[in-house]
């Protein structure tokens, strides 16, 4: 299975992703949709992908001029993929790959914050205790979006987070977040 990166560097690259259920890839006119709306945000941002899963979503980040890219995905098989796809555009350079899970990595990583999270758990786990805790990595202005399945109440907000946009894609949604200040 592959899929393809829609703009940028490698505008039109396919990349590889597992042929299992045990990664959801975000299909392409979602990750179009999301990309549109942060727009030159992306520019020169230094990017975490958490729940990285095939490495798509920071792929794309990296591909529009996102300056870094960490990425964080605990499943072997989806580690493999993601540093396959990594070596096939030839990134490495801009590129950490932490092979944890993100509530491990979130315990021992050092004080890095960053201008945009992408965080898409699986959407059978989804693990909101621990988003909320991505919040605290955010710089000032940073922008946080949590691709999630909607059902049941979101993250915790902290003091200085606030939601800024929400929007429903078929059975996926998309909710971001920002550090005020």
């Amino acid at each position: 299975m592959y899929i393809r990166l829609i703009a940028g560097q490698y505008g039109g690259r396919k990349i590889d992703a597992p042929d299992n259920s045990r990664t959801h890839p975000m299909g392409e006119r979602i990750r179009n949709a999301l990309f549109n709306s942060i727009g030159t945000r992306i520019e020169g941002a230094e990017v975490l992908d958490a729940f990285a899963g095939t490495g798509a979503v920071g792929l794309e980040a990296l591909s529009r001029g996102a300056a870094g890219v960490t990425f964080v995905e605990r499943d072997k098989i989806a580690q493999k993929v993601l540093a396959k796809n990594v070596v096939s555009l030839d990134a490495a350079e801009k590129v950490e790959i932490v092979n944890t899970s993100v509530v491990n990595w979130l315990t021992t990583k050092s004080q890095k914050n960053y201008d945009i999270i992408f965080a898409d758990p699986p959407y059978n786990d989804p693990q909101l205790s621990t988003v909320s805790q991505l919040f605290a990595l955010l710089k000032p202005n940073g922008l946080m979006v949590l691709s999630w399945s909607g059902r049941g109440e979101g993250p915790n907000l902290q003091n200085g987070i606030v939601v800024v946009d929400n929007r429903s894609y078929g059975n996926a949604k998309l909710t971001s977040f920002c550090r005020i200040g």
